[in-house]
């Protein structure tokens, strides 16, 4: 048993707009990949199923996260905008908080759950 709490955030701005950690990887996928669709593989998914969630996230704010080209000779792809990294580093950032904050709050009540996972 790890003696961190794992953290999977989610974050809502209203009923239609939220940001997980499912989204979050798609973004740090695709600027890392260079394609959606490469993106979408890389994390075992469909292409559809990571435009639709890429799409959300461009829609969710009034502005792009993410940047297509049309394919052709020279084939397309996808970027982060700036608004899409500092997206991205904002989620994170709050992630990496919050994974401090529950490991100083947990701290002293680990050692009794490995100690009743044990018993």
């Amino acid at each position: 048993m790890s003696s961190s709490p794992a953290i999977r955030l989610k974050i809502s701005f209203g009923e239609d707009a939220r940001l997980g950690p499912g989204k979050m990887d798609l973004l740090e996928a695709v600027k890392r990949a260079g394609s959606i669709s490469a993106a979408g593989r890389e994390l075992g998914m469909s292409y559809r199923r990571a435009w639709l969630l890429l799409d959300a996230v461009n829609t969710m704010f009034g502005q792009p996260a993410i940047e297509t080209s049309a394919g052709g000779s020279h084939g397309g792809g996808a970027r982060l905008t700036l608004f899409g990294e500092n997206l991205l580093a904002a989620y994170r950032s709050v992630e990496a908080e919050t994974a401090r904050l529950a490991e100083r709050a947990f701290a002293d009540l680990v050692p009794a759950i490995r100690a009743q996972a044990r018993a």
